[in-house]
């Protein structure tokens, strides 16, 4: 480790941490240390979050446009839309410039704020996708108690629920961060703040602490996919006493965009950690990563669109109010 000008290659012991200053500023990783890759990566980058941020901005006016969207299902569509678009911009635009600046320094303010966004949107694209796989049991399972249960203010309510667990999450990992007395490294092994890479940099004792941050991380991702599997566990034994094969399919059309949008960020996410755990190249931590960092909010907007008839009537109507 490099803290101005002062070098270790490991944890300092008490002697030399008493000599080091305050930690200012990481290093975050590159995904190509070749130049020529440099105006490939930039122009592949941003046209990925331009795409992301206008397909999900499309989204969210289709549904404000259009009465017929005005319901729970597209409430949290519209929602998740929104989550995508802060998810997104909390690390690309931030590797875009550091790939146009050949500059891969992150403050130390600066890696705190970009990990509590992370953590904030990320946890609330988790819980309401939790909240979608309810609103459809609800939907199929309690069809008469429909407009009962998911009725505005319960439906908003999830909503804020969603944004106070990641507030929650976050604040957990920025407390434990802040009491961390020095790093045994400034490199972060990914391109943006990866909260289990600052959780690895720590040199002091808190072991403990560290452990409530990864037991606050699993629990709340194990109550976001228990909810899930719940849910369609319902849903599948519902459908299973429909008589006809029509009526099958119909009540489980309604389930198929959620279902691909929760098997890509589901599998992208366990696929990194597995992979994490497997490999240890960090740059193929880092490409893994991209997948739920990057591709999976740009793929939603599509997902819904191309499977939705009622987006995709949205939208022409909203293309023909343009003209």
């Amino acid at each position: 480790m490099t803290q101005q000008g002062v070098s270790f290659n490991k944890c300092p012991n008490n002697t030399e941490a008493q000599n080091l200053p305050v930690v200012s500023q990481f290093h975050l990783m590159s995904l190509s240390d070749d130049p020529e890759m440099q105006p490939v990566l930039f122009g592949l980058f941003l046209s990925m979050y331009l795409v992301t941020v206008l397909g999900n901005l499309l989204i969210i006016l289709a549904v404000i446009s259009d009465s017929h969207l005005h319901t729970p299902m597209y409430f949290f569509l519209s929602n998740l839309s929104w989550s995508d678009i802060c998810f997104i911009s909390t690390t690309v635009p931030k590797m875009i410039w550091d790939i146009q600046t050949q500059s891969r320094v992150i403050s130390y303010v600066g890696c705190l704020t970009q990990m509590s966004m992370f953590i904030i949107f990320g946890c609330m694209e988790s819980m309401l996708l939790t909240a979608m796989a309810y609103d459809r049991f609800v939907a199929i399972c309690h069809p008469l108690h429909y407009a009962i249960i998911m009725n505005p203010h319960f439906c908003a309510f999830l909503v804020w629920v969603s944004f106070l667990v990641g507030l929650l999450d976050s604040q957990v990992h920025n407390l434990i961060v802040l009491q961390f007395t020095y790093f045994k490294d400034m490199q972060i092994s990914n391109f943006f703040c990866d909260p289990s890479q600052l959780l690895n940099l720590d040199c002091s004792e808190i072991f403990t602490k560290n452990i409530v941050a990864h037991f606050i991380g699993v629990f709340f991702g194990l109550f976001s996919t228990s909810g899930i599997l719940f849910s369609y566990y319902k849903i599948i034994s519902s459908i299973q006493r429909v008589p006809s094969t029509s009526g099958k399919y119909k009540a489980f059309s309604t389930c198929g965009s959620h279902l691909s949008v929760v098997c890509l960020f589901y599998g992208s996410a366990i696929g990194v950690y597995v992979g994490s755990t497997v490999s240890n190249s960090p740059e193929n931590c880092a490409v893994a990563s991209l997948m739920y960092t990057v591709v999976t909010p740009m793929l939603n907007p599509f997902i819904y669109s191309l499977r939705n008839k009622d987006i995709k009537s949205a939208l022409w109507k909203l293309q023909k109010r343009t003209k």
